[in-house]
């Protein structure tokens, strides 16, 4: 595991892993799930709405996107290069579509320890959350190839969010609360944590000591929010993703009275089993 990011050889990855690739200079990643044979599965902004303007954490496919009736793509290295169900942001691509003209592939780090996580400048690279076995992941990818995974947003369901989910089945209770994509608590972490830190003026005299205690605040920030440690989080079976999130949009109308107590169906590995309401 490197310091920054734990850059691989194509080689080295295997089915079910969680990789990304740099974009515009390191400025930010793209993240998707490693399916083998060389193809991704990966979660963008739905290029059949918007296209044109670079939106961050998302990337457009090299290749044309495809319906899932009509494969259609420039792409040769594989048939099915490109495929995506209408109106659905979750692709299907080569791995040479996937890590685009820098063509750097690294691989999401999972289980890491509290003191690695803090050492990580970048967020995005590692979690303390624990992976489930691989064919759960990729069950998972392909189950969501064909079914969507909602809307894309830039802080709450990103790619980074598609893949963390597929690794781990952990979404967020909260509607509101931010999703748990690392890239956007650092985002958010970075300015907090220099907001924080501005009273300190007051009684550090030295520059690089308040450099330090600002760099502090923005770790513990990105450690607080990652899925592996906040409380917010439970799991959900892939099958039952839709009805999770009309539960919670439903919430947001419905007096909880109108809700019922049930227990989520879950995988194998999903233990132990969490309550969630379930709207009329």
């Amino acid at each position: 595991m490197g310091l920054l990011t734990h850059k691989v050889e194509r080689r080295e990855i295997a089915s079910g892993d969680h990789i990304y690739t740099w974009r515009t200079v390191f400025a930010y990643s793209h993240h998707g799930i490693y399916v083998g044979g060389s193809k991704v599965v990966h979660f963008t902004r739905d290029q059949n709405v918007v296209s044109g303007d670079p939106i961050l954490f998302s990337a457009p496919l090299n290749c044309s996107s495809a319906s899932s009736t009509n494969v259609s793509s420039t792409c040769t290295n594989i048939p099915d290069c490109g495929f995506q169900q209408k109106e659905s942001g979750v692709v299907l691509s080569c791995l040479d579509c996937f890590l685009g003209e820098e063509g750097l592939l690294y691989r999401f780090d999972y289980g890491a320890s509290p003191s690695v996580f803090l050492t990580k400048l970048r967020g995005g690279t590692c979690t303390t959350a624990q992976s489930d076995p691989p064919e759960a992941v990729i069950h998972r990818a392909m189950y969501l190839l064909q079914n969507g995974f909602g809307s894309y947003d830039v802080f709450k369901n990103n790619c980074e969010d598609f893949a963390l989910y597929c690794k781990t089945a952990l979404l967020v209770l909260d509607q509101g609360a931010l999703g748990r994509s690392g890239q956007a608590a650092s985002v958010i972490g970075a300015p907090l944590a220099a907001i924080a830190s501005s009273p300190l003026k007051l009684f550090m005299t030295s520059p690089a000591g308040l450099v330090i205690a600002t760099a502090g605040m923005y770790c513990l920030t990105r450690y607080a929010t990652d899925i592996g440690v906040r409380t917010d989080v439970t799991k959900v079976k892939v099958e039952e993703l839709t009805s999770f999130h009309n539960c919670k949009s439903s919430k947001k109308r419905k007096n909880e009275n109108h809700c019922d107590t049930r227990e989520v169906t879950l995988n194998q590995t999903d233990t132990p089993a969490k309550k969630l309401r379930r709207c009329d």
